[in-house]
């Protein structure tokens, strides 16, 4: 419940609205000059081969752009010995469903990336009822080269690097999206990946709730998301 909120007179509201409004145009303006900044980053050449598992059967990191120019991967949480995949990245991918054939009409190829073997995605995926692409990584470098699959021995020393940082993780598995680019003569570069709460941007629901009154409602629980759930195991 939201006791003691202010009420006011309806050209009241409207005042406060306009000043508030006043900070939302700034912010949106610092939002473009940080996504202008984000384009204008350094890219790196791809130079090693990566080999998927996907619908298509083997496929390369280049054949994963589908003959467009960009491509976007979220790192989903799904591990190779896994029953179920991450509901918080569940939660993301919910996100997922129907934007892939607009993205690809602004060149963009959509699709996420699991550890896990292709059969077990598959069955996952029709679980949760999504359309959008998704390929296994397992048996290549890819989830290690960026930083979302932990091997046993890098879990034993306490710390992996994750983020830009290195922090402690018990966990085999976490969350990213990667972004990368293919020139005209085939050359592939990684141009951005982001982690943790950098995702937000590419969850819907979230800036939904950031618009109710109670936000996201999470102050008091154990931790973020802990509210969430696979979409098929709310209560009614």
């Amino acid at each position: 419940m939201i006791d003691n909120h202010p009420v006011v007179s309806h050209d009241a509201w409207i005042e406060a609205r306009k000043q508030f409004l006043i900070k939302e145009k700034e912010f949106t303006r610092l939002r473009d000059e940080l996504s202008a900044q984000r384009r204008a980053l350094p890219w790196e050449l791809v130079s090693k081969q990566y080999v998927f598992e996907g619908p298509n059967g083997q496929e390369t990191l280049a054949d994963l752009f589908a003959g467009r120019s960009q491509l976007v991967v979220y790192h989903f949480m799904l591990g190779q010995d896994w029953e179920e995949g991450c509901k918080s990245c569940s939660f993301w991918a919910d996100n997922f469903n129907g934007i892939d054939i607009h993205l690809a009409h602004r060149d963009v190829t959509l699709l996420a990336i699991s550890s896990a073997p292709l059969d077990q995605i598959n069955a996952y995926r029709r679980r949760m009822g999504w359309s959008f692409k998704w390929v296994s990584s397992a048996g290549s470098d890819f989830n290690r080269d960026y930083h979302v699959t932990f091997a046993s021995d890098e879990l034993a020393k306490g710390e992996v690097f994750y983020n830009y940082n290195w922090a402690k993780s018990s966990g085999t598995e976490r969350p990213g999206s990667s972004v990368f680019y293919q020139s005209a003569d085939g050359t592939i570069y990684h141009t951005y990946s982001t982690y943790a709460r950098g995702l937000d941007m590419m969850n819907g629901a979230y800036h939904y709730l950031d618009l109710v009154p109670k936000g996201r409602d999470e102050a008091g629980l154990s931790h973020p998301m802990a509210w969430v759930r696979w979409h098929d195991k709310y209560e009614e």
